[in-house]
């Protein structure tokens, strides 16, 4: 996609802290089908941590558009196979290619970390996320987490690597 570049950065950098607070100051208003009131988007990342999107537990992609940053997706590195999470597109960016643009760079990611497939959980309110991941190859599968905000659940098998010596993390 034209425009776009990745880039691997901090959960704790500036730029991931503001795109990450952002991702879930829109997920409080989605949920709640109303603004966020003040303190919830605190108590959010308080609950749903992403500390754990770096080394040696995941990682952490944004995206730039145009030289703007533009959006950002997780991985949670577990055996075999990686959990995608906090996939999120600024609104003046989306319909651009960016949501397509990190899925393919966190399933390289994971590709290259020995991941053999790519799982996640998502919301029923969440409809263009579900249909990115459609269009993308993932399919719906059984839960495989639980909690208040996993809904439907999505897998995508990962090529098989020539040289598949990497092991997952």
């Amino acid at each position: 996609m034209t425009g776009w570049h990745t880039r691997l950065d901090p959960p704790d950098g500036p730029l991931a802290r503001v795109l990450l607070r952002e991702y879930m100051a829109e997920m409080v208003r989605r949920w709640y089908g109303r603004p966020e009131r003040p303190g919830e988007v605190d108590a959010a990342l308080t609950e749903m941590p992403s500390h754990d999107l770096a080394p040696p537990t995941g990682l952490l992609v944004t995206a730039h558009h145009d030289g703007l940053p533009a959006g950002c997706a997780g991985l949670r590195w577990r055996p075999g196979w990686a959990e995608l999470t906090r996939l999120y597109v600024r609104p003046a960016h989306r319909g651009t290619g960016g949501g397509a643009v990190l899925l393919a760079a966190a399933e390289a990611y994971a590709l290259d970390a020995g991941a053999h497939r790519i799982r996640l959980d998502t919301r029923s309110d969440l409809v263009e996320a579900r249909a990115l991941y459609a269009r993308h190859g993932y399919r719906e599968i059984p839960a495989f987490t639980s909690g208040p905000y996993a809904q439907h659940w999505f897998e995508k098998s990962l090529p098989a690597r020539v040289d598949d010596t990497a092991t997952p993390r």
